[in-house]
């Protein structure tokens, strides 16, 4: 997670959605049947045992990332702190994974969260990355999936590379985002490559949050809809550091440099990311 990107207006968010939505729908969804006859699931999590998280599959990220004076947050400003092993933060509950960021003070932060990571126990070289989700709302809050290298052969980020699968920021509560960070694309020198889909009700209603990957390319679906694709150049690891296995991370940040661009509102908290499912397909 985790680069800023221009914020684009909300007209043009609706405008290219509809575009989008026009030109891909029935393509999208004809491509994704006819891939999905030939996949078969390799991974999944159903959350249908309630308490902590199944430890066989999930581990966390914990603390707040970040050893200097400025405590900046996992490197994005961050205001959380994110626990291990705690129900109000992390839970399966009536079949679903909830993560919940919390207002509460925990060891030198004002809030709390969860940042669940499949590293080790769940990680993939390709295949149709599936995730059906309802996300949270609110300024200050900035729910992502997404995944990072298990192994980062190639050094640090962003060199290692990072697939952006869903990210949302709080006062955009419409807008879903999908992105790479490459050597080449990344936020730092603002050459990150990404897409946006308008849609209106990622709070009240669970969507499918989908990519595509395989040798050839990224494939980024809500619902089965195509909204961004991302192609390997085929010319070097700085622009196509996706050879590799990558895990899957799972968290709601509070603030940071985009989710806290306009602040953080006090009187929301606490704030849900709820997950039907994961499933992991080849």
């Amino acid at each position: 997670m985790r680069s800023l990107f221009s914020v684009f207006s909300l007209a043009f968010l609706l405008s290219i959605s509809y575009c989008y939505r026009g030109q891909y729908e029935n393509e999208s969804v004809q491509a994704s049947k006819a891939v999905n006859q030939e996949l078969q699931l390799i991974w999944s999590d159903e959350f249908d045992k309630d308490g902590l998280p199944d430890p066989t599959k999930w581990s966390y990220d914990v603390g707040t990332g970040c050893d200097l004076p400025c405590g900046c947050g996992w490197g994005n400003n961050e205001k959380e702190y994110y626990t291990k092993d705690r129900l109000e933060n992390a839970r399966s509950e009536n079949g679903s994974l909830i993560i919940e960021a919390r207002k509460e003070k925990f060891e030198d932060r004002d809030y709390t969260s969860a940042r669940l990571v499949s590293k080790g126990k769940g990680d993939w070289k390709y295949g149709r990355i599936e995730i059906k989700a309802k996300i949270p709302s609110g300024r200050g809050v900035w729910p992502a999936i997404w995944m990072l290298p298990t192994e980062s052969p190639y050094g640090g980020w962003p060199k290692c590379g990072e697939i952006d699968i869903m990210e949302n920021v709080g006062y955009l509560p419409d807008s879903i985002y999908g992105t790479v960070h490459t050597e080449a694309y990344n936020g730092m020198i603002k050459t990150q490559v990404g897409g946006n889909i308008y849609n209106p009700n990622s709070e009240k209603e669970f969507h499918n949050y989908v990519i595509e990957w395989n040798e050839e390319g990224i494939v980024w679906l809500i619902d089965d809809v195509k909204y961004f694709s991302f192609k390997n150049e085929h010319k070097d690891y700085q622009t196509w550091p996706f050879d590799q296995q990558f895990h899957l991370i799972l968290n709601v940040a509070v603030g940071g440099y985009w989710g806290g661009k306009h602040g953080i509102d006090e009187s929301i908290w606490p704030r849900q990311m709820e997950i039907d499912y994961v499933r992991v397909y080849q």
